[in-house]
């Protein structure tokens, strides 16, 4: 496959002459997701990017599929995370607009939706990989391969710093809460590292002050947040702090870090590990991925959608660039086709790199992209890439203990569709 970005192919043909006759019929691609309400914040700054991610094919005149150029149509529908609506949403989109691509945050708004997916053979995207099983041949993530990524920042941090053994940590019990715990369990456990105090917590009736107290009196080195969700990010990061931790903490997820620093002290903050960077990062742009120019889209991201950045900014938009290269091998817009093109080379250029089909050990279908993931730290109050930690050599190594791990919280694939898995709605990542 191809490494040239979306960006530099944008430019050349930008600056090539028109060859082709005419402009074809518009293509559509449908983004169901919650826009509004508690998780708006999971949706909302995704469509935004996919517009971006729209606006630059069309100025370069659409997609181009067999010698003609089609101009694309974004069509949004607003779930608000409810199930109901979503049922609503796919079937608006597939039948009234029909969507050639469906962009979806996952979770408990697919799954009264994905036999009806499934039976019309639509290309489906997920950011929860654990949406995925054998029964769901056309669902695909290929972009956010929560949270095996994970492994990487633990990995990175019992390397850098081997005097770090005693862990604490506390994550949330809903479905991105239990298989974020059983992944950091495998990850420090590899590291050689005892887990002194683990804390499960409802989402919606936990105190933070209260866990944090509870797991520095174990004496830990580091605290971690597992894949909390950002008020409680927040609300853990600034307990420690007037609780005077003086150790490491470390986070899935680290959105709006810039008012933590200053809620807390540029001193407190350093060296924080998490997993997104801003794509303003110097070594994003030394690295040969699709987005050759992060920073561009980071600047026009902050300059029309202001104080709204986060992961999911990106994330759909990294999507619809590896469909929007599969559409052009495979000269066609038909789902199977085009997963078919995705699947030919076995490798795919995705946000950070290549990457490969992954997940049949623990998802039951090779339907996820795994490649490499940053490691994220805070250097003197700004997110900066420590390095880029490969997910696949991790996997090699103690792939049999993160499937233990999964197995214990029931959240192997196939314990999921038992029922034994404990799966309840997502909260806004939004503060």
């Amino acid at each position: 496959m191809s490494s040239s970005s979306f960006a530099h192919r944008l430019a050349i043909r930008g600056a090539l002459p028109r060859l082709t006759v005419g402009v074809a019929d518009t293509i559509s691609i449908g983004f169901l997701g919650p826009l509004s309400g508690p998780v708006e914040s999971w949706g909302l700054p995704g469509l935004n990017g996919c517009r971006i991610w729209a606006d630059g094919i069309n100025r370069a005149g659409g997609l181009l599929m067999g010698g003609r150029r089609h101009p694309l149509k974004l069509v949004p529908y607003d779930c608000g995370y409810d199930p109901q609506r979503a049922v609503k949403g796919a079937r608006d989109l597939v039948q009234d607009h029909e969507v050639k691509l469906l962009l979806m945050l996952g979770g408990d708004t697919l799954a009264p939706v994905q036999d009806y997916l499934t039976d019309r053979k639509v290309l489906t995207s997920t950011l929860l990989p654990s949406d995925l099983s054998p029964d769901t041949p056309y669902l695909i993530a290929p972009s956010e391969l929560h949270p095996i990524y994970n492994v990487t920042g633990v990995d990175w941090l019992g390397r850098m710093a081997p005097r770090l053994r005693r862990v604490a940590m506390c994550s949330q019990t809903d479905a991105l809460g239990l298989p974020s715990l059983a992944t950091y369990r495998a990850a420090f456990g590899a590291a050689g590292c005892a887990v002194v105090k683990e804390i499960q917590y409802d989402p919606k009736a936990a105190d933070a002050v209260e866990i944090v107290a509870a797991m520095m009196a174990e004496g830990p080195d580091v605290l971690c947040w597992c894949t909390s969700y950002t008020p409680m990010v927040h609300a853990l990061t600034e307990a420690a702090h007037a609780a005077g931790f003086g150790g490491q903490i470390i986070s899935c997820t680290l959105d709006s870090y810039d008012r933590l620093v200053a809620r807390t002290s540029v001193a407190f903050m350093e060296g924080t590990i998490f997993q997104f960077p801003d794509f303003d990062d110097p070594a994003l742009a030394e690295k040969a991925f699709f987005f050759n120019r992060p920073k561009a889209f980071f600047d026009e991201y902050n300059r029309r959608f202001p104080d709204s950045w986060s992961a999911v900014s990106w994330e759909y938009a990294a999507i619809l660039d590896i469909w929007h290269s599969a559409v052009e091998r495979a000269g066609a817009v038909h789902p199977v086709s085009v997963l078919a093109a995705m699947k030919h080379s076995g490798q795919v250029m995705h946000a950070f790199g290549p990457a490969r089909w992954w997940g049949e050990d623990i998802f039951g279908i090779n339907n996820a992209l795994v490649g490499d993931w940053p490691v994220v730290t805070i250097r003197e109050g700004k997110a900066r890439i420590a390095e880029f930690g490969s997910i696949p050599d991790w996997l090699a190594r103690h792939g049999p203990l993160l499937k233990r791990e999964m197995a214990d919280l029931g959240q192997m694939w196939d314990q999921r569709q038992r029922g034994t898995g404990e799966r309840t709605s997502l909260t806004g990542r939004s503060l």
